[in-house]
């Protein structure tokens, strides 16, 4: 089990049930990879969401008050829209409205900066996530051919999405 997060870091409520929203650090980095690896067949590496702190990415993990990892979002920001980059919850805690409030807070975010959209892809072969990206306003606008690893030596492509903020 993770430790408490550190009380410096910047304290966000998510909701009045007792998580919290936390910029990642490096010191969430063990957490995070360990849910990473639980969800994904091909997940980011460690090196990955290293580098998406540093670059000063809008990283951010949701936490119960014990420090227990419910799920985190990793948003870039361009000069007229958010590139949702990765959002992940725990899979013990699907289903649970979570990851509608990492959607919120990546989409809150956005809109403080005035950004017109956020964009995000997805594997045509993760259904449940493409059909809550639908219901949450998400619109398809395209295929990127060949983005995604996939097993044997092949590649599965993206479907690229759109929320207009």
């Amino acid at each position: 089990m993770s430790s408490v997060p550190s009380p410096i870091r910047s304290l966000e409520p998510a909701s009045s049930h007792g998580l919290f929203f936390y910029r990642m650090q490096i010191a969430d980095i063990d957490d995070v990879v360990q849910i990473e690896n639980e969800v994904y067949p091909f997940p980011w590496t460690r090196g990955n969401f290293i580098d998406s702190i540093r670059s000063e990415y809008e990283t951010w993990v949701l936490r119960d008050g014990t420090g227990v990892l419910y799920g985190y979002f990793l948003l870039m920001l361009s000069v007229d829209d958010a590139h949702l980059l990765n959002i992940t919850v725990h899979p013990s805690l699907h289903g649970k409205g979570i990851g509608l409030r990492l959607l919120d807070k990546a989409r809150a975010i956005a809109v403080e900066r005035r950004l017109e959209a956020m964009l995000l892809e997805v594997r045509p072969s993760n259904e449940r996530a493409a059909k809550i990206y639908l219901r949450y306003g998400f619109d398809r606008i395209g295929i990127r051919k060949g983005y995604y690893p996939a097993p044997n030596n092949t590649r599965e492509d993206a479907i690229v999405m759109k929320l207009v903020l």
